[in-house]
């Protein structure tokens, strides 16, 4: 009897049931993934797929694996912190769609403070954050003084974010292209302090102090929605804004904060790629990154668990850069992507999932409790 309970909770523990529909995504995206690859070229599908999963793996020397493993952690770092940026607001019963908005205006002023000023990189990140927060307040209130929805402000301001960088960057590029000037060329003081672990990533100079600092803010993240009053209130705010209001909590002044923190921790996410020198921001770009859509993924992947975000965020950044090592004679450069892409899609059950289980445990339970009742009168039934 003791087992059947230990069972039925297990089914019934949100970690579980979290870890179990992420896994569950990831395979179903990675065999559906495998069969169009099988329709497309059957005789290297197995090859591919092996490819993509391995990544940096399928380097054979030591060397260079570490340091496309280090390309790899470089570019799951604001992923990481795009898709905090988007849990946290969900948390609080707002979509964050404007996330990628607030990566752009990160990425600019990060770069301008750097290139422009020659800020050291602390002050460039600094104003990152800030320039992040200040456009995840303005769509904050305008949903809580006009109630304009926060889907439609965000979508607005993201392209408003990209052409006004790329107005201000454009001040900072090189001559002869788009890009903006590099930083180790131009201010090397703008440069995040490396991570100090020569011995592993002796040749990458992009692996740099961002890594352990975004899995530091996933940890304070997850404190504050989960151990604090703080943390509390904007949660209350968010299953019904009316009864926190009742009880006296200011649901205006939770909304704005919440969409200010979450504008700054995608801004942030942005400082900390782009302070590493790994690539320069293109001033003629006409979509807003992926980045900021990504982690919409990342954070449901990661059962909307700011630790389950540093391990989807690596997971769909893994696959991805694995497919540039897809032998492109056979398949499309954009295959990875493309698999990714399905898993992405497949976020959006997560929730279905976690329901069935929830379903599945209760029907389980639910019997148990009939058997036992039958048991019990047919005990006394004996009996007398």
């Amino acid at each position: 009897m003791k087992q059947g309970k230990k069972s039925g909770s297990i089914w019934k523990n949100k970690g579980f049931q979290s870890l179990a529909a992420s896994l569950l995504c990831i395979l179903i995206g990675l065999l559906v993934g495998y069969i169009v690859l099988l329709i497309i070229n059957p005789a290297g599908a197995t090859e591919a797929i092996k490819t993509i999963v391995e990544n940096f793996l399928y380097y054979p020397s030591r060397a260079a694996q570490l340091k496309y493993l280090g390309n790899t952690l470089v570019k799951t770092v604001p992923l990481i912190m795009c898709s905090l940026s988007i849990l946290f607001a969900y948390k609080v019963g707002l979509f964050n769609i404007g996330a990628a908005g607030q990566y752009v205006v990160g990425a600019g002023a990060s770069l301008y403070c750097a290139l422009a000023f020659g800020m050291p990189w602390y002050v460039c990140l600094i104003a990152a954050i800030i320039a992040g927060c200040i456009l995840g307040g303005i769509s904050g209130a305008l949903k809580a003084y006009c109630n304009v929805n926060e889907v439609i402000s965000c979508i607005m301001l993201n392209w408003i974010s990209l052409y006004a960088v790329n107005m201000l960057l454009a001040n900072v590029k090189e001559t002869a292209s788009p890009y903006t000037l590099t930083l180790a060329s131009t201010n090397k003081a703008a440069l995040l302090p490396s991570l100090g672990l020569g011995q592993f990533f002796s040749n990458n100079q992009y692996v740099t102090i961002a890594i352990p600092l975004a899995v530091i803010i996933s940890i304070v993240v997850w404190v504050v929605l989960e151990k604090t009053m703080f943390g509390y209130e904007l949660k209350a705010t968010g299953f019904n804004k009316f009864a926190a209001k009742y009880c006296g909590m200011k649901e205006k002044r939770n909304i704005i904060l919440t969409m200010v923190i979450a504008g700054g921790l995608a801004s942030m996410g942005a400082g900390l790629f782009y302070l590493t020198g790994f690539e320069q921001w293109q001033t003629t770009a006409s979509a807003v990154p992926a980045m900021g859509f990504n982690g919409i993924a990342a954070a449901f992947l990661g059962g909307l668990n700011p630790i389950g975000a540093i391990f989807s965020s690596y997971f769909i950044q893994h696959i991805t850069n694995g497919g540039a090592y897809v032998d492109k004679t056979m398949y499309s450069a954009q295959i990875a992507d493309f698999i990714s892409a399905l898993i992405i899609y497949l976020c959006g059950f997560v929730l279905f999932f976690k329901s069935f289980m929830d379903k599945r445990a209760d029907r389980k339970a639910e019997a148990k409790a009939l058997a036992a009742k039958n048991d019990g009168e047919n005990g006394k039934g004996g009996d007398k």
